[in-house]
Order: structure tokens, then sequence, then C-alpha cells
């Protein structure tokens, strides 16, 4: 299979993402303990090996992350992004060119780079293999991440839900109409917020999905009730904190799984809160479309 680019965005600048992380680590000096202790023309072969059990994310960005320093570096891989790997196996290697007789400089771009290359990939790594498993888990429902993501790596995060084999939410506040219970109670109700939502849409000319969070199975028939009898740009719906928490430290889908029956197929559907990697096989025999999740975090993999 084919590893997932990285998801599309209007104003996200991956390269200036990773010229950040550079700049973070060396400032305006370089590496200057590689630099006094490194000869110039020191031949260097790096080797990428896993550190666990898990799903491999971040080989592409890392060889972005390389090329970024110095375009003459090589970089092979064994492994592609999207791999279950074990612990130890050698994922790639990477190495400078010999331009007359010697490898001037590489030998400094490489150990300069590979701090950074390394905390993006085990990142990654460890976002796809906790997504990997609860997707597996949550199957035959789907795995969406949130906007709970680190500041400045929304699209690195994102792209490792991908490549664990979840799917992105909206990308951020721009490109999906997520009416949450603040909007409800701002806009006055469930049937206020979407008939704003929908003239809104229709008065800019935009075509984009509309989704809409609902709390009670109350709120759940006020809302097919107005798409019932309006013409709706209404795609999914919300069914926030419907898995109940037992002291037992099972879960009560029970009201999940009758919001889902009474959405009927109409629109989709996703649960969202008490998601864990030990309820969320749960929720996924539901018959919920989606199942939201902000715990992005796994064990570091590279």
């Amino acid at each position: 299979m084919v590893p997932p680019p990285p998801p599309s965005h209007p104003t996200y600048d991956l390269k200036g993402v990773i010229k950040l992380a550079l700049a973070e680590d060396s400032a305006d000096r370089g590496d200057v303990t590689s630099l006094a202790t490194i000869p110039s023309n020191m031949e260097v072969e790096a080797q990428f090996l896993a550190k666990e059990d898990g799903i491999v994310a971040g080989i592409s960005l890392a060889e972005m992350i390389f090329h970024e320093v110095d375009p003459s570096l090589k970089v092979e891989w064994f492994q592609k992004d999207g791999d279950r790997v074990n612990k130890g196996l050698r994922l790639g290697k990477v190495y400078g060119n010999l331009i007359h007789g010697f490898d001037a400089g590489r030998a400094h771009s490489i150990v300069l780079v590979e701090r950074v290359a390394l905390n993006f990939m085990q990142r990654m790594s460890g976002i796809a293999t906790l997504t990997k498993a609860m997707a597996d888990a949550a199957y035959p429902a789907v795995i969406l991440e949130t906007r709970k993501t680190a500041p400045g790596l929304r699209l690195v995060d994102k792209w490792a839900v991908l490549i664990g084999g979840g799917r992105n939410h909206r990308m951020g506040l721009f490109d999906m109409v997520l009416i949450k219970d603040n909007h409800i109670s701002i806009a006055g109700g469930v049937t206020k917020a979407l008939k704003s939502a929908d003239q809104y849409l229709q008065q800019k000319g935009l075509q984009m999905e509309v989704e809409i969070e609902t709390r009670t199975l109350e709120e759940i028939k006020e809302v097919l009730e107005y798409a019932s009898q309006n013409k709706s740009f209404l795609t999914r719906i919300m069914l926030d904190n419907m898995v109940v928490p037992l002291p037992n430290g099972d879960v009560d889908v029970s009201m999940l799984k009758e919001a889902v029956n009474m959405v009927d197929g109409r629109f989709e559907t996703e649960a969202s809160g008490n998601v864990t990697l030990d309820t969320v096989h749960q929720i996924g025999q539901t018959g919920v479309t989606y199942i939201s999740s902000y715990r992005s975090r796994g064990a570091s993999v590279v």
C-alpha cells in the first residue's frame, strides 16, 4: 500500500515548520560540538533502527528534513511509512556523497539534522502506532482525531493519524462547520444554530460539511425534525458523552446505540467522549460511523 501524503492545508507551510525545528536546534551557529570535534572530511553513515515494535511513521518527512539541510545527502529506506516494524529492525540509512575524494562537511550535516528528524519520526510513529491499535479495535467504525494537537504540529500529527489507518477530522476552524454546545447555547438552541449555519453557507456560497453536537436523545430528535423540514447542509451528528463509564471500569453504550438507531443512517454519526483503547471496540460495535479521540500519544518506535 502506498503511504498517504500529508493532508492538504491552504496556509500550512510544512517546509517552514522544518526550518523552524532546525533553527530551534542550531540557531545561527550550527552544531558547535560537531564543528569543534568532527573533522570536516570525515565520512559518516547513520543507521535508523526501531527501538520498539509498532508502526513506523515520519520517513517521508525525515527525508525532507535531510534534504533541506544538505541536498547532497543520500537517504535509503528499507521500510515505508505505515509498515509494522519490530524492535531492532533497520529502517534505513543516510550518508554523504563523496566529492573530489572527500566527504566535504557531510558528517556535520548528518549529525546536525539527525535529532530533529528522529524527534519528528518518534512523535509520528507513536501516534501512528496508537491510531492503528484503535482503528483495528474500532472496526467497522472509523477513527478520527480532533483539533487537540500540539500547536504548530497539527499537519504532522494528522499525517501520522492517516499513516496509522485513521482518518482526518476537520483540519481547523475554516474547513467545516462544527456546531458545538457553546455555539448552540449562544445561538439559542439546536434549531436556531442549524438554521443560522445553513443561512450563512447559502449567503456565502460555500459548500462544506456541517456537523452538530448533541448530548441528549431529545437534541437528536430536534436535529432530525429540523433536517426533515428544511433544506440543510447537515452531514453528520456528533453523539457526545453518550458512552457512560461504569464503576467496574466498563462502559454502557446503550444510549449511544439508541442514538445511532434514531438517526437510522440519514446522517453520519460520530461518537465522542470516554474513548480509550479499552472502550473503543465496544463503541465501534454500536453502528456509529466515526469515533473521535484526542488520545494521540503513543510509544516511541524509532
